[in-house]
């Protein structure tokens, strides 16, 4: 039986009046091995904040990598914190927005009308419906809603969450039948737009220092649409508003979820368009929390990882890893944002400056190779293996100067899969699966203790002279291949694509 679990900040935001369900604060959730543990669970995170690696934020993070169903997810949090974001999703809110206020105050006297939504319920009957459909298109337990009357029609100014511990006095009784209602029935699931047209656009950076295509691959992905009969268009940033425009999207730029390549990413998926690398995947590979809490709940070997918050992570990380240790931000990338440490003042004085960032870090078990394997997967098969080795005498493959702000890099051999050892990519395979079916690069260690996975990243490096060096151009047929295998798919399941002629 499914067990419904409340996460809240303060158990004493959690009146005595509301439901006998089981609550567990947010630091007890992060922390207490028992929730890790805990089978088929629905989470309902109620916490008084959700920014960004806000311990609010990691519940609902850390709850999807511990496979408990989650509102608010992840996803609908990074929608909700952006107007650019989330208008994308609230344009097919626009006719039952006009219907919902034919019967609304005058707008000459009235401009604005706020409303709370409890798990889908508001207390103006006129915007129950809109108040549901709202809800089931951003599943965040507790909203306000502020609507706008401009250029003659209605519309959404803002969606923001709502911590409980503010919710009024007089709003107990709405909320304590809202919350019983709700964990008595299913959940609500979002409807996706089907794909309608052939054409790719491979979104990139030219300015990028550390780019995950050279130059000349993006000119071969060109080269290789032609043969294949694709147009493929390279844009930039300032092509968001053409996004619309193309069949699928390629991400050719590294990602983040504080970026713009996160909102094309969820723009592409709201518009139909075949994306790579798609939101879900964006969000899952680039926090290393995240990818820690996944691995370690399938059972999939990695170096020994603590998840450490601000208080006591001194003696827990002392009484759990053996120097010397590595400490990682959430979401680094290109070994930026990855520091060792030798001993303990030397992890005081970098955590003290990672936390200022975020209310959570990594620690992680520090094991040392000549060399790193990246096996690249698409669609759940391997596609290319290379060995990175460590720069000079450093023990990261990428050494970073962070005086002159200069760096270095390792060199590599690029092997056939056949080549590579078979429990590597073995490894690599079970870790990609659980993110998706995208594009992706598994980093993984073999020592004499056995093989371990470092990261699981979207965006993986496909350069000219590197990666491409055993398939040759073949390795970009493929991958645009791909998406023409994604689009036809569509075509046969009987939505009709409109093919530029």
């Amino acid at each position: 039986m499914s067990t419904h679990l409340i996460i809240v900040e303060n158990t004493a935001d959690w009146k005595p009046t509301y439901p006998n369900m089981q609550v567990v604060t947010a630091k007890d959730y992060l922390a207490q091995p028992e929730y890790f543990e805990l089978k088929n669970a629905k989470v309902i995170n109620l916490s008084r904040g959700y920014r960004y690696l806000s311990r609010g934020y990691y519940c609902s993070l850390l709850a999807e990598a511990r496979h408990h169903k989650v509102i608010p997810t992840v996803r609908t949090l990074r929608d909700l914190s952006s107007k650019a974001i989330y208008s994308l999703d609230i344009d097919c809110l626009d006719q039952l927005l006009q219907q919902s206020f034919e019967k609304a105050p005058d707008p000459n006297t009235i401009q604005t009308i706020e409303i709370t939504i409890l798990f889908g319920y508001c207390d103006k009957p006129a915007l129950q419906k809109l108040a549901r459909q709202i809800f089931a298109t951003f599943a965040c337990p507790l909203m306000k809603v502020e609507f706008r009357h401009q250029g003659g029609k209605w519309v959404i100014e803002t969606i923001k969450p709502l911590s409980l511990n503010n919710l009024k006095d007089d709003q107990d009784a709405s909320f304590i039948k809202a919350v019983e209602s709700y964990t008595s029935r299913r959940w609500f699931n979002n409807i996706k737009r089907p794909i309608s047209r052939y054409d790719l656009a491979i979104l990139y950076n030219p300015k990028e220092e550390f780019a995950p295509s050279n130059p000349q691959a993006l000119e071969k992905f060109v080269d290789a649409g032609k043969k294949l009969g694709i147009d493929v268009d390279l844009i930039t940033k300032r092509d968001y508003s053409r996004l619309a425009e193309y069949d699928a999207l390629f991400i050719r730029e590294t990602t983040n979820i504080e970026h713009h390549t996160y909102r094309f990413s969820k723009k592409a998926e709201s518009e139909g368009l075949v994306v790579i690398d798609d939101p879900d995947s964006i969000l899952r590979c680039t926090n290393k929390v995240y990818l820690a809490e996944l691995l370690k709940a399938n059972d999939i070997p990695a170096p020994k990882t603590l998840i450490l918050q601000k208080d006591n992570y001194l003696q827990k990380l002392e009484n759990g890893i053996p120097y010397p240790v590595v400490l990682k931000i959430p979401d680094g990338s290109f070994s930026r944002g990855v520091f060792k440490a030798v001993n303990k003042q030397e992890v005081a004085d970098i955590s003290t400056q990672l936390f200022k960032d975020s209310d959570i870090i990594l620690a992680q078990e520090y094991l040392y190779t000549p060399f790193d394997w990246r096996i690249g997967i698409l669609n759940r098969k391997p596609l290319f293996a290379c060995q990175y080795f460590m720069s000079g005498e450093h023990w990261q493959v990428v050494q970073h100067d962070a005086d002159s702000g200069d760096y270095s890099e390792g060199g590599f051999c690029t092997l056939p899969i056949e080549k590579a050892p078979k429990e590597v990519v073995k490894a690599a395979l079970k870790a990609a699966r659980l993110i998706g079916d995208g594009l992706y690069g598994v980093d993984i260690k073999c020592t004499d203790k056995g093989v371990f996975v470092i990261e699981i990243n979207d965006n993986p490096n496909i350069d000219e002279g590197i990666e491409d060096v055993v398939l040759k151009d073949e390795l970009y047929r493929i991958i645009i291949q791909e998406f023409i295998r994604r689009l036809d798919e569509i075509t046969r399941n009987g939505n009709h694509l409109e093919v530029k002629g």
